[in-house]
């Protein structure tokens, strides 16, 4: 795997690309010159590690033909400070799963734990030094409303 960033200013603005298409804005805040043009690069891990649980997650929900209305997943990550150095690495990262369906609350857990242990490669990079935990939350959808959706298509 390879990505390529290239400055687009003469302060901290890049625009960072992949094997895809897709680009994305990275900058640093205006508090060391930055113009806040994209995001952190630390905001950028915690974005991946997302990405890469959220794909999983559904997937797996996928397979086991569930019906996902609306998925979400929120990371919050708390960072301590290296002493001697300016480096504060992530030492702890929530991730809270939001998911609106037809889907079981024991088999959203299970599809979380499948990713966090078998198939996230984000998280067996992160988890060596920061504590990752999971929250879940699941908003059902009433048979009605399967019942008209069905009716609609």
């Amino acid at each position: 795997m390879q990505v390529e960033l290239v400055r687009v200013d003469d302060a901290f603005h890049f625009q960072a690309s992949g094997s895809s298409e897709a680009s994305v804005s990275i900058d640093a805040s205006e508090a060391v010159g930055g113009h806040n043009a994209g995001v952190r690069p630390m905001e950028l891990l915690l974005m991946g590690l997302g990405g890469c649980t959220a794909i999983d997650v559904i997937l797996v929900l996928k397979k086991q033909r569930l019906q996902i209305e609306d998925f979400r997943v929120s990371v919050s990550g708390e960072r301590e400070k290296i002493e001697g150095t300016e480096m504060s690495p992530f030492r702890k990262i929530n991730l809270h799963y939001q998911i609106k369906g037809n889907v079981p609350q024991e088999k959203a857990e299970r599809a979380i734990q499948l990713s966090m242990e078998k198939y996230c490669s984000a998280t067996a990079q992160l988890s060596p030094t920061a504590e990752i935990t999971h929250t879940l939350t699941i908003e059902g959808v009433s048979p009605q409303e399967i019942q008209a959706d069905s009716l609609a298509e």
